[in-house]
């Protein structure tokens, strides 16, 4: 297996992605670094051209907790949000778990965990809290 890496910009950060064919391994955030090439459904995405990236976490394959919540994740649309204790109960676990599990998430945007706020305030984002603010902004206004 050839795993390829990758970044691209996103505003003033750069996603950096470690892929293989149709599977992603990592999606990391950094202030800093240069574009190289990614998979082109990636760039469509970050550039609100397109709502579906098509491509699988390896995260979200097999029976642990962690990989039940992050397939839960993969369903909620996108320009959607749903709670932290609402991805619990489809879950058959707690919020704290989920929260636990979106800041280990190693494919942020795969298994969007930007779409997952607390019930009261925003929750948390990896690097930045303003990155999930973007997204969500992004989403809620559509496709170009």
């Amino acid at each position: 297996m050839d795993i390829r890496v990758g970044a691209c910009r996103y505003g003033l950060w750069y996603v950096n992605i470690y892929w293989s064919e149709n599977t992603v391994y990592r999606v990391r955030f950094s202030r800093t670094g240069e574009e190289t090439p990614v998979p082109l459904s990636f760039r469509l995405y970050l550039s609100g051209k397109t709502k579906e990236i098509g491509m699988k976490s390896i995260a979200a394959s097999g029976t642990s907790t962690f990989a039940r919540i992050y397939r839960e994740v993969m369903q909620v649309p996108y320009g959607e949000t749903v709670t932290y204790g609402e991805i619990g109960r489809r879950a058959s676990t707690g919020p704290r778990v989920v929260g636990m599990a979106m800041a280990r998430n190693p494919t942020p945007l795969i298994i969007p965990c930007h779409r997952v706020v607390g019930a009261r305030s925003l929750g948390g984002f990896t690097p930045s809290l303003t990155i999930k603010q973007e997204l969500l902004d992004m989403e809620r206004i559509g496709v170009r």
